[in-house]
């Protein structure tokens, strides 16, 4: 194993190979398969993990199911479900230090945004709990046909058995947009992180049970695509699916659902973009976009991927966001000044470098970044592009990497043609003084997220989702809460 695995600030749970958490107990695959797990800042082999397939889903659909129907949890008194989510949110940032770390070795990301991610956690854990004592339906009896005949209600019941497939650029983050409010609508959960990152998820469903959570409410089953994940999409024993990651797998798993008609939330690809006027403060408008596309090394959905500047100040702007980007420390997560970590798997660094190639190849000019990172690790260069069209691959497609392409515009009406010339539409960013401005390009931009002035905002409180290909559904929010419950309508005849 790896020398990693010596330092003292290592975590014990790294030690020995990893099982899956079914119905409250550690157990291996029942193929006995095993992956390992890799750090992409060192490639050093971190842990062995069991790799679950179709069997394993079906015992922990099994496990959830049984669960549900005896309600351990979903006939909990709603005040007794908020103080068990409120004690896991407590014993998350008591973990905080554990798990951050846990996060930085296996998915690469800054210490910093590690933690933050802990934190966000939590937060989502706490909102969601106040929600629990909110679920309820609504009286309609004096607006029916025959008002004084008849008392109807709606009720709101959890949806039941839901599968949840988180990705691997935000494993603590995904993992907690998605288990907090099926936790709080009374739902038992099969979870599958991805294979790629799966060490949070297994400590996190241990912290679970450790707060109260009963057995089989929430089993943490790693595995891969083609095996543990068709199986949550294909299982006639699951209700719903919510899943983050690409809009091709996303589709996939639209095909999958059919079977039983899952109720499904996918929040899938992005090309965001982000736009800077002439009259945006440059000291906030520069860093924020380089930010934009810089944060957790560009592995983010809604990374504003299409800079858009108006052109009086286009060569200040890219020049000064090239400037930025080159001055971030680029290393190792878990050293305390790096700013950008690697990408998550050499695969995810030969795409990246890949489009890089395919840029020059196609005409675009680089402005800043662009070399390969010699030595150990997955590591990317920041890479600013000019001088592209709409036409050009980079343009039109995900990297998922710290890859920005420029494009000058002059008025404000030519914006949203630009803006909306993407398949996708999850984030935007507006860079601008004029309230008007931002009013008007806000309500033309079609996507689900707008942040003017600032970039890759999140609360429970405020919906989150894309229009387009960039996904079905909205998750956080009471709109994140409503995707796992159903609503049932009561008639009752009066005598």
């Amino acid at each position: 194993m790896s020398t990693l695995l010596e330092r003292p600030d290592a975590p014990a749970f790294l030690a020995g190979t990893k099982l899956l958490l079914i119905d409250g107990k550690h157990v291996p695959a029942r193929s006995g398969k095993t992956f390992e797990v890799v750090n992409p800042a060192t490639e050093e082999v971190i842990a062995t993990v069991a790799e679950g397939d179709a069997a394993d889903i079906d015992l922990a659909v099994s496990a959830a199911r049984k669960s549900f129907e005896s309600g351990v949890w979903r006939s909990l008194p709603a005040s007794e479900r908020a103080r068990i989510m409120l004690r896991f949110a407590d014993l998350v940032e008591e973990n905080g230090d554990e798990l951050s770390l846990l996060e930085t070795m296996n998915n690469g990301m800054p210490r910093a945004f590690a933690r933050s991610s802990v934190a966000g956690g939590a937060n989502w854990l706490r909102w969601f709990a106040g929600s629990v004592t909110r679920i309820y339906g609504q009286t309609a009896s004096s607006a029916v046909s025959a008002p004084g005949e008849f008392h109807v209600y709606t009720r709101k019941e959890p949806i039941g058995v839901v599968g949840l497939i988180t990705p691997w650029n935000g494993p603590i983050g995904t993992f907690f947009i998605k288990v907090s409010p099926a936790l709080a609508a009374g739902c038992s959960i099969v979870q599958k992180p991805s294979e790629v990152t799966p060490l949070t998820a297994l400590r996190l469903g241990e912290l679970a049970l450790e707060a109260g959570v009963p057995a089989g409410v929430l089993n943490v089953v790693p595995g891969f695509g083609g095996g543990a994940g068709a199986a949550i999409a294909n299982h006639p024993g699951i209700n719903k699916i919510s899943f983050t990651g690409s809009t091709a797998v996303g589709k996939q798993l639209v095909q999958a659902s059919a079977g039983n008609l899952k109720r499904v939330t996918l929040e899938l690809g992005g090309k965001s973009p982000c736009v800077v006027f002439d009259d945006a403060d440059m000291d906030i408008a520069i860093p924020g976009a380089a930010m934009a596309i810089a944060a957790n090394t560009g592995q983010v959905c809604f990374a504003g991927s299409r800079l858009f500047v108006q052109r009086k100040s286009f060569d200040k702007v890219v020049a000064g966001i090239g400037q930025v980007l080159q001055g971030l420390k680029v290393g190792n997560g878990l050293d305390e000044d790096t700013i950008l970590g690697p990408v998550v798997s050499a695969k995810q660094r030969d795409r990246v470098q890949g489009y890089i190639q395919t840029g020059l190849s196609e005409g675009a000019e680089i402005v800043s970044g662009g070399a390969p990172v010699d030595g150990k690790g997955f590591f990317v260069n920041p890479t600013v592009f000019a001088n592209v069209n709409a036409n050009m691959t980079i343009v039109k497609e995900e990297i998922f990497g710290p890859v920005l392409v420029a494009t000058p515009f002059d008025t404000l009406d030519e914006i949203p043609a630009l803006a909306n010339a993407s398949n996708y539409g999850l984030g935007g960013g507006i860079y601008t003084t004029n309230i008007n401005t931002a009013h008007k390009l806000a309500a033309r931009i079609e996507t689900g997220n707008v942040w003017v002035n600032c970039y890759s905002m999140l609360d429970a409180s405020m919906p989150f989702g894309g229009y387009k290909e960039s996904g079905w559904g909205k998750e956080l929010s009471a709109d994140g809460l409503d995707a796992y419950l159903e609503t049932k309508s009561v008639w009752m005849k009066l005598s």
